[in-house]
């Protein structure tokens, strides 16, 4: 250890020595290659002062005494400084280590989610879901049963980090059993209802839309559990109307009835579901109106419905400078046939 002290000691003084005498950028260099040499032996701020003016006191013949005692102020300003200095270098040591969990976790997340196409004939579906931060309070849903039905679903926890992340993954696999059992939108959300209540905090609730689609009758039935409405296009009419029903945010209570509702499609017409991420957005400082939202979408609805979902979203994101406030879902379901 005093070798090694000694070894730095005279690195400095021959280091000082040089460019006091010749106050040369090649001195510079060797003092950025020393500051390499002090982290690596984690010297702290007050013991590189300290080895400067043991130095310079070496060098230098009677330094005055209020340079020295200058140094002497500057050593306690150094110790304090230092003091903070490691403090924050913890803390960003720490920070780096949970955002390397935090990233680990977010791919995790994403993986819960459905990929890729149902393989339908007559039904398409787009959907773009992009949380605000690392991880996301949104979950979207779709798959199709032996019979080529098809059930989608968005949900948002209200909440943020990673307590609504674990609830979402909460409701997805919660989904993944339930939907085994029935795909009824009122009978589906009313059994998931029942596994939120008895699993989340009192201050956290989470909303969802979950509809299903019949592939014989081209009959669309959902249910809504307090969640943002969705819209449902009507190509022949080129109309929007609310998709909209009533019922309970879940984990509220656990006796709750999801009344279902029920419309035809045609041809041509799609059903938007959207988590309040999309309605959220804010275009001139403004927020969104869901009249803007619909027209957006018509301008595109000539588009395959993911090219729709994803050009939107790049819109709205542009509209906020690249900044979303809130975690943003937008799923659609088209009738081809």
């Amino acid at each position: 250890m005093e070798e090694t002290k000694y070894g730095l000691y005279q690195m400095y003084k021959d280091m000082l020595t040089s460019y006091l005498q010749n106050k040369s950028e090649h001195a510079l260099y060797h003092a950025q290659q020393f500051s390499k040499e002090m982290m690596e032996k984690d010297m702290s701020p007050e013991e590189t002062v300290s080895l400067h003016l043991s130095v310079f006191q070496e060098l230098a013949d009677d330094l005055p005494e209020q340079v020295v005692d200058s140094f002497d102020l500057l050593l306690e300003v150094m110790i304090g400084y230092g003091l903070a200095y490691r403090e924050h270098q913890s803390l960003r040591d720490r920070q780096r280590e949970l955002d390397s969990e935090l990233n680990v976790a977010a791919r995790m997340q994403k993986s819960l989610l459905p990929a890729g196409d149902l393989d339908l004939d007559d039904i398409e579906i787009g959907v773009v879901s992009v949380p605000a931060g690392k991880m996301s309070g949104d979950y979207y849903h779709y798959m199709k049963d032996e019979e080529r039905n098809v059930g989608i679903a968005v949900a948002d926890v209200i909440g943020k980090g990673v307590p609504a992340a674990m609830s979402m993954s909460m409701i997805k696999y919660a989904m993944d059993t339930i939907t085994e059992q029935t795909m009824d939108p009122g009978q589906l959300l009313e059994s998931i209802n029942r596994v939120v209540e008895r699993n989340i905090e009192d201050d956290m609730f989470i909303t969802m839309m979950y509809g299903y689609y019949d592939a014989d009758t081209h009959r669309f039935s959902y249910a809504s559990a307090g969640h943002e409405p969705g819209f449902v296009y009507d190509e022949k009419e080129d109309t929007f109307s609310d998709l909209e029903a009533k019922g309970l945010v879940l984990g509220v209570s656990s006796k709750v009835a999801y009344a279902k509702k029920h419309l035809h499609l045609d041809k041509g017409d799609f059903i938007v579901l959207l988590s309040d991420g999309v309605t959220e957005c804010r275009i001139d400082g403004e927020f969104i109106e869901r009249n803007q939202i619909a027209h957006l979408i018509r301008e595109k609805k000539h588009l395959p419905a993911q090219d729709i979902v994803d050009e939107i979203y790049h819109e709205l994101e542009k509209a906020q400078e690249f900044q979303l406030r809130d975690d943003f879902t937008l799923q659609i379901l088209r009738r081809k046939v």
